[in-house]
């Protein structure tokens, strides 16, 4: 299969960034974005100012109004548009091509997964998940990036990883979608989490502790969803999770800041936070943790936090009143 040219739809920061990547790899890549002022920045000026400065794309980076035929499509959307996304492309630039889903998170009303919501809209698609320790502005400006590619055939997989890969991003292959996109998804909740307990000032131990049971807890999701929990000793499990719930770089760590220290989730929303995708995902999940059964105290701490029904200090609180176990 040739792998040479690439559609990134989405021109938001992520989009870029892995149009800026595939472009390192020599790949030719066209960003499909919905605004005319800044499709003609990327083509005139060859940067996209409002989501990575004054940051440089490389010149095999164009961009476009409307989706041409390409051998590789990135959809680089937030998870809650991609349904969208995708029904405003024909089906035809979708079918029999790869599809690679990057959004983190899962769908508000159906619960669906990223690949799910590929499924429904164009069946004939090929579906690979890229998730990992990732921040836009370092893929862009073209700092060392690891993440993880999964999809159901390890030789086209690998292809794919080789067509992506580049001087500073290292895709590793990988066969359980299921598990890296539930990772992927969650690990913006207990981001959220994680940034309550630093903008309350509960301390680094608390942190760390909370870091630990999230992996737990998630274990239990990925299991109870059919994937592999070996996945998340890797990239797109350990690797993410770490980063998102420890830098102030994550949308959603700044966002749990400030719920932390008291702001409403209405208020931050409202002050033009930027996204940050767990906002979305955290009822999806505790509804999802409910369905399968799963014991998930931390999802339902951080949704009674974001609904307004409890604040920090009183989820901590229970949290930390719960009878004790044997650690799993």
């Amino acid at each position: 299969m040739q792998l040479e040219t690439i559609s990134v739809i989405g021109g938001g920061a992520w989009g870029t960034a892995l149009a800026q990547a595939a472009a390192m790899a020599g790949r030719q890549v066209c960003i499909v974005a919905r605004d005319a002022a800044q499709v003609d920045e990327i083509n005139s000026t060859h940067t996209n100012s409002r989501y990575l400065g004054a940051q440089v794309l490389l010149g095999g980076i164009s961009a476009s109004l409307v989706a041409q035929s390409s051998d590789i499509v990135i959809l680089a959307v937030p998870a809650q548009s991609s349904r969208a996304a995708l029904g405003a492309l024909n089906p035809a630039l979708l079918s029999g091509k790869p599809v690679v889903l990057s959004a983190k998170g899962l769908e508000t009303g159906t619960l669906d997964r990223q690949s799910e919501i590929l499924a429904d809209m164009a069946p004939g698609a090929i579906p690979y998940v890229l998730s990992g320790p990732s921040f836009a502005a370092d893929v862009a400006a073209g700092r060392p990036t690891a993440v993880t590619l999964a999809g159901d055939d390890a030789e086209a997989t690998s292809a794919l990883a080789a067509a992506l890969a580049g001087p500073s991003f290292r895709p590793y292959a990988a066969d359980d979608r299921i598990g890296v996109e539930i990772a992927g998804a969650l690990k913006n909740v207990y981001a959220l989490a994680c940034g309550a307990i630093e903008g309350a000032e509960l301390g680094a131990s608390a942190r760390s502790a909370l870091i630990a049971r999230a992996f737990a807890e998630m274990s239990r999701m990925v299991s109870a969803m059919g994937g592999s929990t070996s996945t998340l000793t890797g990239l797109a499990g350990l690797g993410d999770l770490t980063l998102t719930c420890t830098s102030v770089q994550s949308r959603n760590y700044q966002f749990g800041m400030a719920l932390g220290r008291g702001q409403l989730a209405e208020a931050i929303l409202g002050s033009g936070a930027k996204l940050a995708e767990g906002v979305a995902t955290t009822p999806v999940a505790d509804a999802l943790a409910r369905s399968l059964d799963v014991d998930a105290p931390l999802i339902a701490a951080v949704q009674a936090v974001l609904s307004g029904r409890a604040n920090i200090a009183t989820v901590v609180a229970g949290l930390m009143a719960r009878p004790l176990k044997r650690e799993d």
